[in-house]
C-alpha cells in the first residue's frame, strides 16, 4: 500500500491529510477553496490516475464541483457549473450534498446528490453532469420536505454485481430504489417509523427523515440506515426494515458506516436527541456493533474526555480501503478522528478546523 490521503471538507474550505500506510502521523496541507462550503468530497481510484472531486458552495456566486488529478496540488474549475437544473423545471441549484464514484465496472460515472432534492449523474468523470429524469419525475417529489438542513439528497449507493441497480436517499422523503438505471424507482422505507408523526401516521410509505444509509460492499442487499430517531436494517435492498438500536445511548443521529473488511462491524455516533445534538452524557464516544446491530458497546479509546458537546454530520463518518480498513470521523469543533483497529484506539488526524461537513479517506496504490 501507499499513500494514505484524507479529504475534510469543512464550512471554510477544503483540508487534505497525508500519511504512509500506517496512518498514525499526519501531515495537514494548508486550507484550500478558502470560505468555500465543501459539503462533499470523493475519491475517484478507477483510473491509472486518482482523481479527487469537491462540491463547493459560494454565497451569491453558487455552487459548483472542482476535481483534481494530482491529489489536490491543483484543481479544475469549470467556468460554466458543471451541475445545473434544465430551465423546465423553474428550480436553481443550492448545494451539492453527495459525489459518489460506483465501482471500477462503470468507468466515468460519477453521480451528484443535491439540494433541492434532485440526482444527476455523469459520464465523464464529474466534469459535467446531467439531471436523471427519472427521479424528478417521482410522483411522490410534489410532497417530499426539507428536513433540518434543508432539501437534501444526500447519499447515493449502486452495486458492483449490478450496474444498474441505485439507491437515492433523501430528507425528509427517505429511500428509493431503481432497479433500471434511475428511469423508474420505488419506495424503500417500509418499517421505518416517523417517530414526530402523529399515532397511526408512523409508518409512511414515504416521508421519512432518513439520515444517512450505508451497505457492505460484498453484501449489497443488506442495507443498515440511521434515521431521524431510529437505527435500522434491511435484508431485502430496502424492501423492509427492522429496528437494531437496542444497546445505543440514543436511536438519534446522522452517520453511520460498515467497517471495510469485517461485513457484521458498524459504527455510529449517537447524538441526545433531534433538539440537542450533543453526545449522550456530553461523551465523545463512536458505537461499535460487531453482529451487523444486533448489539452495540462504546468505542471510545483516546477520544476526548467529558464534556463534550459536538455533533457528527452524517457525510463526516468514512472508512478507507486500507489493510487494516481505516474508520474515521469529524466533528463540528473540527477535529478529525481515525481508528485502524476496529475502534479500539482513535488519533488525532486533525485539529482547530472549520465545522467538518464531509470526510473521505483512501489509501493509494
Amino acid at each position: 500500500m501507499g499513500d494514505a490521503v484524507v479529504l475534510v471538507g469543512t464550512r471554510k474550505g477544503l483540508a487534505i491529510a497525508r500519511s504512509d500506510d500506517r496512518r498514525q502521523r499526519w501531515d495537514v496541507d494548508a486550507m484550500q477553496f478558502g470560505n468555500k462550503e465543501v459539503s462533499a468530497v470523493a475519491f475517484d481510484l478507477r483510473g491509472a490516475t486518482p482523481r479527487i472531486l469537491a462540491g463547493l458552495s459560494f454565497g451569491h456566486f453558487g455552487t459548483t464541483v472542482a476535481y483534481s488529478d494530482d491529489l489536490g496540488r491543483t484543481w479544475h474549475e469549470p467556468e460554466q457549473a458543471p451541475i445545473a437544473f434544465p430551465e423546465s423545471t423553474g428550480v436553481a441549484l443550492a448545494r451539492v450534498w453527495q459525489l459518489h464514484v460506483p465501482p471500477a465496472n462503470q468507468p466515468g460515472v460519477v453521480y451528484a446528490g443535491v439540494e433541492p432534492h434532485a440526482l444527476f449523474r455523469s459520464e465523464d468523470g464529474g466534469r459535467s453532469f446531467a439531471m436523471v429524469d427519472g427521479y424528478w419525475s417521482i410522483p411522490d417529489r410534489t410532497s417530499w420536505m426539507p428536513g433540518g438542513g434543508g432539501a437534501c439528497l444526500h447519499t447515493v449507493l449502486t452495486r458492483e454485481d449490478d450496474p444498474r441497480w441505485l439507491m437515492a436517499v433523501m430528507s425528509t422523503g427517505g429511500a428509493y430504489r431503481s432497479r433500471d438505471g434511475g428511469a423508474t424507482w420505488t419506495r424503500a422505507n417500509r418499517g421505518i417509523e416517523q417517530r414526530y408523526a402523529p399515532e397511526g401516521q408512523r409508518f409512511p410509505e414515504f416521508g421519512q427523515c432518513v439520515h444517512k444509509v450505508t451497505a457492505h460492499r460484498s453484501q449489497p442487499s443488506r442495507l443498515f440506515a440511521q434515521n431521524h430517531f431510529g437505527v435500522y436494517r434491511s435484508d431485502d435492498e430496502g424492501d423492509s426494515w427492522t429496528a437494531i438500536e437496542g444497546g445505543l445511548p440514543s436511536n438519534f443521529g446522522f452517520p453511520i458506516v460498515v467497517h471495510p473488511e469485517h461485513p457484521d462491524m458498524l459504527f455510529n455516533f449517537p447524538l441526545e436527541a433531534d433538539m440537542n445534538r450533543v453526545p449522550p452524557g456530553g461523551r465523545c464516544a463512536v458505537y461499535r456493533s460487531e453482529d451487523a446491530g444486533a448489539s452495540w458497546s462504546a468505542a471510545a479509546g483516546g477520544l476526548p474526555a467529558e464534556p463534550y458537546h459536538a455533533a457528527v454530520l452524517r457525510d463526516a463518518m468514512t472508512v478507507d480501503n486500507g489493510a487494516p480498513g481505516g474508520v474515521y470521523f469529524g466533528t463540528r469543533l473540527g477535529e478529525v478522528y481515525a481508528s485502524t483497529d476496529c475502534g479500539e484506539s482513535w488519533g488525532l488526524v486533525a485539529s482547530r478546523l472549520p465545522d467538518v461537513l464531509s470526510v473521505r479517506a483512501a489509501v493509494l496504490p
